[in-house]
């Protein structure tokens, strides 16, 4: 009883979770890290979002930097036109 009155008193979920994304998207103020740090401690649904969160984050960050390394230039894509044609006029 006591952990659901400090969990509505201090932070709710709903507010914790936007704190957690608004911090992976950048800097939040030091009163917000408190309040969610706090929220955390008593929250294991909000921690349990947080590792998941942490984890997507890493993947999204990773699948973007091999994007810049794998993306097709317009040479490469003729290139393979011209493959294609030459087998189909054989």
């Amino acid at each position: 009883m006591l952990k659901k009155f400090i969990h509505l008193l201090f932070l709710p979920c709903s507010e914790a979770t936007l704190l957690m994304e608004k911090q992976n998207a950048g800097a939040i103020s030091k009163t917000e890290n408190r309040r969610l740090m706090l929220h955390l401690k008593i929250c294991k649904w909000c921690r349990a979002y947080q590792q998941k969160l942490k984890i997507l984050d890493d993947i999204l960050k990773r699948k973007c930097s091999h994007k810049k390394e794998n993306e097709i230039n317009p040479s490469d894509i003729q290139e393979f036109k011209n493959k294609i044609a030459e087998r189909l006029d054989l």
